[in-house]
């Protein structure tokens, strides 16, 4: 494998190391994935009117990934219908599990990011920052190189799709469920809309008897719903 110039800021030089050492290549331009590891609370640097954070490469980095995983599951799964493929895919780029594993492969070192004030987007900055890394690598490499990437050093090495597709993942379902046996009044309630546009995040608690329980943030109202309700339901633990 080609070795590109080190760089000599060290803390570009700590992130070139570190992308050496987790996926397995030297990057051509840092530059891209200093971007993609800072977050919008650090955006100083300016293009026009536009601050210069990992925004633009997530929303880049988020089509590539789909994409590879979509390639990926169609190929391997051939007998597969589209409900499983589709299901699967959701599963694998959903945003608890890639701050799953952001957290896993160490990229809280690595973002720069202002001190968390209780901003509840800070939660979703380890799986921002790994779309933005994909982002990164397709500019730097192209698709075909990062492509490689996604299925070689990440769906091979960190997703066990037997274990996806053996997880009941509809936990909302579960937990009315179980609110309805046990006559406990169950509400999901939305606390707050953040951002505009594509970048629109809703963090929505779920609460039981009126006592706070799990919430989470998400792109969509459902897939936050969701991920409260798995959280809530781990939380309970319930048996019957």
């Amino acid at each position: 494998m080609a070795f590109f110039s080190r760089p000599k800021d060290p803390q570009d030089r700590a992130l070139y190391e570190y992308i050496h050492n987790i996926f397995g290549f030297y990057p051509k331009n840092i530059a891209l994935y200093r971007v993609a590891f800072t977050h919008k609370s650090m955006a100083a640097e300016t293009v026009g009117s536009y601050h210069v954070s990992n925004e633009r490469m997530e929303y880049l980095g988020d089509a590539v990934l789909g994409t590879a995983v979509a390639d990926y599951l169609f190929h391997t799964y051939p007998t597969q219908p589209e409900g499983f493929l589709t299901e699967m895919r959701s599963r694998i780029v959903s945003r608890v599990s890639l701050n799953k594993l952001s957290e896993k492969l160490g990229f809280g070192d690595y973002i720069r990011h202002a001190p968390d004030n209780g901003n509840n987007t800070a939660r979703s900055m380890g799986g921002n920052a790994f779309e933005a890394l994909m982002g990164a690598i397709y500019l730097d490499r192209g698709y075909d190189f990062a492509k490689s990437v996604i299925i070689n050093r990440i769906v091979r090495v960190h997703i066990d799709i037997d274990e996806l597709q053996n997880t009941d993942v509809n936990f909302k379902s579960k937990l009315l469920e179980w609110a309805q046996k046990h006559k406990r009044h169950l509400e999901f309630r939305m606390l707050e809309e953040i951002g505009d546009g594509h970048k629109k995040e809703f963090h929505v608690q779920v609460f039981i008897d009126d006592q706070p329980y799990g919430d989470a943030t998400f792109r969509s109202i459902r897939g936050a719903e969701q991920m409260a309700a798995e959280k809530t339901f781990k939380t309970l633990n319930p048996t019957e």
